[in-house]
């Protein structure tokens, strides 16, 4: 399995970073287990719909982060992702906490994967 970021994504990153000091990490533990399971695993992630697009794209909601004590997977952070499963490549579009942002940014998705 390969992973990509998009420009935006990099932006998110690096600005969370300041928050949460051990996202790196934790974004490494998350490649690990999407490289064995890259497909939705409700309740811990599930596929955005009403897209009208051929790329899967799922949301992952419960990522553990370091940073955030005792939160464990309820850390509140988002991750946005596309897979296309003939090219065993994931592409990271989006990362937030869910109390900097609402949803997704439908409009990213759409701009990159249209």
């Amino acid at each position: 399995m390969t992973f990509d970021e998009l420009t935006e994504f990099k932006r998110d990153l690096k600005k969370l970073l300041k928050k949460y000091r051990t996202l790196n990490d934790d974004l490494d533990v998350v490649k690990k287990i999407l490289e064995f399971s890259p497909d939705e695993r409700p309740p811990f992630s599930f596929r955005i719909d009403n897209l009208d697009l051929e790329t899967c794209v799922i949301k992952v909601k419960k990522i553990a982060c370091r940073a955030l004590k005792g939160r464990g997977v309820n850390s509140g952070l988002r991750l946005i992702y596309a897979h296309f499963q003939k090219e065993e490549k994931i592409v990271f579009i989006e990362l937030y906490h869910k109390n900097d942002k609402k949803n997704e940014d439908r409009q990213r998705i759409f701009n990159n994967f249209e």
